[in-house]
């Protein structure tokens, strides 16, 4: 399992300034609010597995008026992380500094309605299959401070967070495939419908089979709505196969409907008829 620490590298949100978080900050907790985040627009982020997935983020940011965040010698950013913040298991930042226009302010404080983007790419920043479940949000702070020449190097950085503001589900995709045969067939006769049902897998950048998970077989005769014809379980390399008695022409196709792990897939429909 790939374990982090603070003390390590925060590569998203910290990267934007260079900058190493410690263990501690030497200059006191900011007084900043991080409040209404939302992640993906309240939806699960599903990942196939090669592309990279845009992870939209946004947020309201409560800070003091004299308070200046430059993105540069300072910086705000909300982040994801699987695990705890003393020990990261996982975690996404942005790779561009927000976007926060001001919405209001008082004598002493200034609020902001940000934005921002992460990236969830496999075998990048997703590594393995226990990154396939709940992350949570954290709001960071950071400052840095230092000079160097060639003769001489000092560096402070100070980082503040603040977890469990949000929470959202990272899901692998699925892939599902339906092919009844014969075509035609005749009235009365048995069709075979097949078919596979696979899911992402991140570290190998490819898709495996997801057998022993229940898939519901749908039909839609010509002119027709789809109904659940039967339920099926799909076997070793998540292959699928059951037959149906031929009585009308239409689609059949399968239906998945997702796991903790793995979202919900439906196959593209294959029609056939019946003389």
């Amino acid at each position: 399992m790939r374990k982090l620490a603070i003390g390590a590298a925060l590569s998203g949100a910290l990267a934007l300034a260079g900058l190493a978080a410690p263990a501690a900050s030497a200059a006191g907790t900011p007084d900043l609010t991080f409040s209404g985040v939302t992640v993906n627009k309240g939806k699960p982020v599903v990942v196939g597995a090669a592309k990279a997935v845009t992870v939209p983020v946004s947020y309201t940011l409560t800070r003091p008026k004299d308070l200046v965040i430059d993105q540069k010698n300072t910086l705000q950013a909300v982040i994801l992380y699987r695990g705890t913040l003393r020990s990261l298991d996982n975690e996404l930042g942005p790779e561009k500094a927000p976007v926060c226009t001001t919405t209001a302010t008082t004598d002493t404080t200034v609020t902001e309605s940000c934005t921002e983007t992460l990236t969830a790419a496999p075998d990048e920043s997703l590594y393995e299959a226990a990154d396939a479940t709940t992350w949570k949000a954290a709001g960071v702070y950071a400052h840095s401070d230092g000079s160097a020449s060639d003769d001489y190097l000092h560096s402070e950085n100070d980082v503040t967070m603040w977890g469990n503001l949000a929470s959202v589900k990272v899901k692998r995709a699925a892939q599902l495939t339906a092919d009844a045969a014969p075509e035609p067939v005749a009235k009365g006769g048995t069709l075979t419908v097949k078919g596979k049902l696979t899911r992402a897998d991140w570290s190998a950048g490819r898709n495996t089979g997801y057998r022993d998970q229940k898939v519901v077989l749908q039909f839609k005769a010509d002119g027709g709505a789809y109904a659940n014809v039967k339920a099926i379980t799909s076997g070793t390399g998540g292959a699928l196969s059951t037959t149906v008695k031929a009585t009308k022409s239409g689609t059949y196709r399968f239906v998945f409907a997702g796991t903790a792990s793995t979202a919900a897939r439906t196959s593209a429909g294959d029609h056939v008829t019946v003389k």
